[in-house]
């Protein structure tokens, strides 16, 4: 485990409920989709609900790279925030796919009644512009060097 995200990312994601996401298909022609998501910061993913039928999940298969963009619900102009990410798209059977489901059903206990699979994004890296802790605040996050400065500290035990 390594140091979690900022907490004004944590926060963020964790209150909002609606990511675009795009991926590239074999030729590189990108296309994007919105989902509901839920946010686990402890492992830093996002759970998204997704049709094995739906275009996306066929161009997710053969290229799991992705990159998405979350805004508040509710838009204020005067007070700009929003996340900019990276990450890929994990398999069914990934140890931090695990909890997708049970965390996604708490959040949205309605989306039982609809077909698909809940599916996981790692996210690798997050810029959070902020503006309301000042103009043009940008707050980055990477998983890399989250993980080599977990790997630096001494191992206590």
């Amino acid at each position: 485990m390594f140091e979690p995200v900022n907490t004004h990312i944590s926060l963020f994601l964790e209150k909002q409920t609606c990511a675009s996401v795009c991926c590239a298909d074999e030729q590189g022609n990108p296309y994007c989709f919105s989902c509901f998501y839920v946010f686990n910061s402890r492992d830093v993913v996002l759970y998204f609900k997704s049709s094995a039928s739906a275009h996306h999940s066929s161009i997710l298969e053969k290229n799991p790279q992705v990159a998405g963009t979350v805004l508040p619900d509710k838009l204020n102009i005067l007070q700009v925030k929003g996340i900019q990410f990276e990450g890929e798209l994990l398999p069914a059977g990934h140890q931090l796919s695990k909890k997708a489901a049970a965390g996604y059903y708490k959040k949205y206990p309605a989306a039982l009644a609809m077909s698909g699979d809940i599916r996981t994004i790692r996210i690798n890296h997050i810029k959070f512009t902020d503006n309301t802790l000042g103009f043009g605040t940008k707050i980055p996050w990477y998983r890399e060097e989250q993980e080599l400065n977990h790997q630096k500290k001494p191992q206590l035990g």
